[in-house]
């Protein structure tokens, strides 16, 4: 199943809705090119919205961390929402989490930015 994304602006925040799986190879890819052609553009404020994520592996966790590390180094925040239950475990047991803002709703984490 390949990795559907959709941008929008909400309150002056790049919001990327993910629907599908982030795994090695072209799902993968595709998310860090979206993300790194936000941060190119001058993005600072990146939500990723992952509440359609069905699966995540080992090469698409590396992936939110490398693009994460990326944003941060070009002065932009990448944050994420709606986990599901098994992200966050997985999130919680790795501990890159401690390197990301979650929140559990979009709303929050785009209003997280004015904090």
């Amino acid at each position: 199943m390949a990795l559907k994304m959709t941008n929008r602006e909400v309150d002056g925040a790049s919001v990327v809705a993910l629907d599908g799986r982030v795994v090695l190879g072209a799902e993968g890819d595709a998310l860090r090119e979206e993300l790194q052609k936000l941060v190119a553009e001058g993005k600072k404020k990146i939500v990723l919205n992952m509440n359609n994520i069905e699966y995540i592996d080992s090469a698409g966790l590396g992936t939110l961390v490398a693009a994460h590390l990326n944003a941060k180094s070009k002065g932009a925040a990448l944050k994420l929402c709606h986990l599901g239950s098994k992200l966050q475990e997985v999130l919680q047991i790795t501990r890159p989490s401690k390197g990301f803002c979650v929140c559990n709703t979009e709303a929050v984490t785009v209003a997280s930015f004015s904090v």
